[in-house]
């Protein structure tokens, strides 16, 4: 059975995770202009599974590796998650207001999208490698389902309000990822 904390801490790296998803399926979203269950499937699909994948690399490559640094791994966590929050942190205040073009988006601008927005996830699979196997499965499924429904929801949203939270869940999501890389290097140093 999975402690509440352990729960609690990988749900909130998953809405971490999809933070950059859900700013462009917003963006994307008020770009559109119109309501489109096909956009908001698309950008929920393309942002999920790339997630999800990404992750996967991640912790997959990270695994590979865990024996020479079992005894750093909590170090790696930590600089990778306050590091990759950081850096969300400072893009969500670099970024300029884009401008919106009306047109559905291509398959391969999707896939540049998904990209770019899931990068964060395979460094964040590599510090799942300090996890139990199952806790670590079940991250990435979280990191998939969640970064799915952010992006299908964030569309409708974009088509509502427009651009307005943005910035803010960036800088939220980034947050997110430095509270909880100091979660793990306190708990590896001192429980």
């Amino acid at each position: 059975m999975f402690e509440a904390t352990v729960i609690i801490q990988i749900i909130l790296m998953s809405f971490a995770l999809a933070m950059d998803a859900f700013s462009v399926s917003v963006a994307k979203g008020a770009c559109y202009g119109k309501k489109s269950i096909k956009l908001m499937l698309l950008c929920g699909l393309f942002f999920g599974i790339f997630q999800g994948l990404m992750s996967l690399i991640g912790y997959l490559s990270g695994s590979l590796f865990i024996k020479y640094i079992e005894t750093i791994d909590h170090w790696i966590a930590f600089v990778l998650l306050v590091f990759l929050g950081i850096k969300m942190i400072i893009e969500a205040n670099k970024k300029e207001k884009e401008e919106c073009c009306p047109m559905f988006p291509s398959l391969k601008m999707m896939f540049l999208l998904a990209i770019a927005t899931s990068i964060d996830a395979l460094a964040a699979g590599v510090s799942l490698t300090i996890l139990f196997q199952l806790e670590a499965i079940i991250s990435i499924i979280s990191i998939t389902l969640v970064t799915f429904l952010l992006s299908f929801i964030g569309v409708r949203l974009g088509n509502i309000v427009g651009n307005k939270f943005n910035k803010s869940s960036e800088i939220i999501g980034g947050i997110i990822l430095i509270l909880i890389g100091i979660k793990i290097l306190i708990e590896h140093l001192f429980f």
